[in-house]
């Protein structure tokens, strides 16, 4: 080789060499900057939600795009779609063909010993011993178990042994980048998808495919895109769930999840939301939905399951992220997501938001929402992590309770119409909810976490419920209804209080190997609601009420409760894996619920109750290919008398309802992990409702039986790189089996159950950074009543139709941190009822429009 030559090779390979330093070099406070060969103008990379499996960005317009996610701390990560770098991919790319024979560190030998545990902390540990940077296709993806590493070997040896059993492989991007990604024959670089690997609570230690139970997860970014407001926008996305509109003597969220009420059964982290709000998602990184019993694992309830909030928390990764809304019927909301590394691997991360609006084709309803949540991480990434949590929610709304049955059907009215007072109707909510989290890595396979937590919830609320008069006939004109304002008013304070402790322990006996979640749970709850009636108050027309009158009446302290109970809760839950094709899984839990409630209007009353109930759950997982599997599920849930921490005297002397699921699934990661493919078949049986004794009507009896038979299927993920869906449908065919007090019903439908419901959203990427999406909802007919279902008038079933609710969205990215987005629901301005109680039906809103941006840095 001439002198010239060499010296050529030599400034070509000082080129490569300031390329891949370029590669590397800014890991700092905004995240990981990329430089690409094709262009060299750096482009900034957040990490990615917890709830995506990675993400698939491509456009015909451009070459490949190449994402990934940089290995932080514990907890969940975070996705941008700017987070990208554009280059070919080609095979003599640098930065695809990693493996390139000059990369003297993937053959360094030293020793090692690095503990099992989850993917985020052993990755962790092996940063620190090799100085490398590791990216991970989604921060999800830590949740996954990993075996650790111990001896004397290579690098390259070492990431092979801490990867090993999952579907996962690795490539060096550069001599000290490293890349993550999934098993697959796809030439991409790049995965996608929308639901997390796992669930991250100590107790489900299983990705979630391996998880013998019908789980659907909602990430914020479906939120996001679908503009969501509240939890129950979120929950739409779930097929199985319907909504019942606000009780007489409770607000706030109220759900049926399989044909049983699940206002009791909301989750944050895992341990129990107790108070009676209208969640917002501001702070939410997933919402998660677990069907079938489960008090193995959630204690008290989840007759038909659990909804769990998965909050956010700091990352390792500095980002602000946030939205500004307006739209129609005077909506105004913005939204702020800053995450702040403090260094010594400390993170501090704030979410704040603030909501006012007007509801869709209602008049007088108001929504006015703020909500602040700010927490602190330390030690991320070590054995030891600690994470102190606070989120404050305010709510001053002017509440809808919509409009009155007449007969068997909604009164046939205008969807605007507004049965309160305007002046006077309020619902005021408060929620504080403050925590602390200790996780540590007991050497070995032994990890334990520890969570406090303290909530206060106050509520202060009159609103007015309109109630159709007994004596008019199926002739009497609309005009001609004058119908009462009844007024419901209460003002309560609830606090919780609990200590969870969890131990994971893996380990083997013989050729078995056993992942051991072993725990305890103790608490202190309180409630102390004050109701008060009125007398005098003034009525209004069905057909023209007035929402302005002047409101008078005469208050009455109808009670005054005091409610307390004390929990204790011990359990165990085994996943045995006999073969690397079978699991068997086995839980049990026993639990001692200690209730005191008491009454101190009029005369005063005083009750009290101990429950003391084991529940079980059993499962086998059938693993024929390494992508899916089969399962087949049992278990149990209870529901004591003072679930709700309330008490009489008829269900004093009751022991709790007893409750059994079997369940019969299948599940699949489809096209290299992007897509997951879910179905099931179940029954789920109530065996011993409460009924009133049919020969004392001031005592109930547990003498009732209810039943619901289902079938599930759902798809989520990626078809096509730019084609996304989430998609589900569910079939419900529920019965009162057995009925004392009510022969006549038995046969019927249960409350708020829909035989179809079907949810679905997809979006599609364009040329010129332009994506579209829209979607929909399905909820088939449901009654208002179980055990009595008929109207004395007409002789028919109190019951809503069914309805289809479609809504769209386009986005398009204005520059490098900022999208426009607008967001158009019920495009056809449906007339339909969204919300179902005995007493009255909430409307659906209207047709809406927002527009806004929303900016990531």
């Amino acid at each position: 080789m001439t002198r010239k030559a060499r010296r050529k090779k030599v400034r070509e390979q000082q080129k490569r060499s300031e390329h891949r330093r370029r590669l590397v070099s800014d890991t700092g406070q905004t995240g990981v900057r990329l430089v690409s060969d094709t262009c060299l103008t750096p482009v900034w990379h957040l990490s990615g939600t917890a709830a995506l499996v990675g993400s698939l960005v491509a456009s015909t317009a451009f070459p490949r795009v190449a994402r990934a996610h940089e290995l932080g701390g514990a907890g969940n990560g975070r996705d941008d779609r700017r987070a990208t770098v554009t280059r070919s991919a080609s095979p003599g790319d640098p930065a695809v063909a990693g493996d390139d024979q000059s990369n003297d560190v993937s053959a360094r030998v030293q020793q090692f010993d690095v503990a099992p545990g989850p993917l985020k902390t052993v990755l962790a540990a092996l940063r620190q011993a090799t100085g490398l940077t590791i990216l991970l296709p989604d921060a999800a993806v830590g949740e996954v178990y990993s075996p650790g590493v111990s001896g004397r070997m290579t690098v390259r040896q070492a990431l092979d042994a801490v990867i090993d059993g999952t579907s996962l492989t690795f490539t060096f991007a550069a001599p000290t980048l490293v890349r993550l990604d999934f098993r697959t024959n796809n030439e991409s670089v790049t995965v996608t998808g929308i639901a997390p690997a796992a669930i991250g609570t100590p107790k489900f230690t299983e990705t979630l495919r391996n998880t013998p139970q019908s789980i659907d997860v909602v990430p914020s970014e479906i939120l996001l895109e679908q503009g969501a407001t509240t939890l129950r926008d979120a929950v739409r996305n779930v097929a199985g769930i319907s909504l019942a509109a606000g009780e007489g003597g409770a607000q706030g969220d109220n759900l049926t999840i399989r044909g049983f009420t699940a206002r009791n059964d909301i989750f944050i982290d895992g341990m129990r939301d107790f108070g009676s709000y209208y969640r917002d998602p501001f702070n939410q990184e997933q919402v998660q939905v677990l069907k079938g019993p489960s008090s193995v694992a959630f204690g008290r309830g989840t007759t038909g399951g659990v909804l769990n909030q998965a909050t956010k928390t700091p990352q390792q990764q500095r980002f602000v992220d946030g939205t500004a809304n307006v739209g129609t019927d005077m909506t105004r909301r913005a939204t702020l997501d800053l995450n702040q590394p403090l260094g010594d691997g400390a993170a501090f991360r704030l979410n704040l938001m603030g909501t006012m609006s007007n509801v869709a084709g209602r008049d007088v309803a108001e929504n006015a929402r703020v909500g602040v949540a700010p927490s602190l991480a330390m030690n991320l990434g070590t054995a030891t992590r600690l994470t102190v949590t606070y989120v404050h929610q305010a709510e001053n709304d002017v509440p809808d309770y919509g409009i009155p049955w007449r007969f068997n059907a909604p009164a046939p009215v205008e969807r605007s119409n507004y049965y309160g007072f305007a002046s006077t109707n309020f619902l005021d909510t408060r929620a504080d909810i403050a925590g602390l989290t200790v996780e540590h890595q007991l050497g070995g396979a032994v990890s334990a976490t520890n969570r406090v937590r303290y909530a206060s919830y106050g509520r202060h609320a009159q609103i007015s419920e309109a109630r159709m008069p007994t004596d008019i006939t199926a002739a009497t004109p609309i005009t001609a209804i004058t119908v009462d304002r009844n007024q419901i008013t209460v003002d309560s304070a609830e606090t919780f209080f609990q200590d969870q402790f969890d131990v994971t322990s893996r380990f083997q006996s013989g050729p078995v190997a056993h992942t051991l979640v072993t725990g305890v749970e103790v608490g202190h709850e309180t409630s102390d609601p004050i109701r008060t009636t009125f007398a005098g108050v003034p009525a209004t027309n069905l057909a023209a009420p007035n929402p302005f009158q002047a409101f008078a009446g005469t208050s009455t302290v109808a009670s005054r409760v005091d409610a307390r109970a004390e929990t204790f809760g011990a359990y165990a839950l085994d996943t045995v894996r006999v073969t690397e094709q079978f699991d068997l899984i086995a839980g049990v839990r026993w639990d001692r619920f200690d209730a005191d409630v008491s009454q101190s209007v009029g005369r005063p009353t005083s009750f009290s109750r101990i429950d003391e109930q084991a529940s079980w759950r059993g499962a086998i997982v059938y693993k024929p290919k390494a992508v899916g599997n089969v399962y087949f599920d049992y278990g149990t849930s209870f529901n004591p008398s003072a679930e709700a921490l309330s008490l009489t005297a008829a269900t004093a002397n009751l022991p709790p309802e007893s409750n059994r699921t079997f369940e019969v699934g299948s599940k699949w990661d489809l096209n290299g992990g992007r897509l997951s493919v879910r179905g099931a078949v179940y029954r789920t049986e109530k065996l011993n409702a409460r009924e009133p004794d049919p020969t004392n009507s001031l005592l109930n009896v547990l003498s009732g039986t209810q039943r619901v038979n289902g079938a599930e299927a759902e798809m989520t993920g990626r078809i096509t790189s730019r084609w996304q869906l989430m998609a589900s449908y569910a079939f419900m065919d529920s019965a009162l089996v057995k009925s004392i007090a009510f022969p006549a019903a038995v046969g019927s439908r249960l409350a708020n159950v829909p035989r179809h419901t079907f949810s679905m959203w997809s979006t599609y990427d364009l040329p010129f950074n332009l994506q579209v999406g829209g979607g929909g909802q399905y909820v088939g007919l449901r009654t208002a009543s179980t055990t009595a279902p008929l109207d004395p008038t007409t002789g028919l079933v109190k019951a809503l139709p069914g309805y289809w609710v479609a809504n769209a969205m386009a986005k398009r990215r204005l520059g490098l941190h900022v999208d426009a987005q607008v967001n158009i629901n019920n495009l056809t301005d449906e007339y339909y009822f969204d919300q179902i109680h005995p007493g009255h039906v909430v409307p659906g809103p209207g047709r809406s429009a927002l527009l806004g941006l929303v900016f990531k840095f």
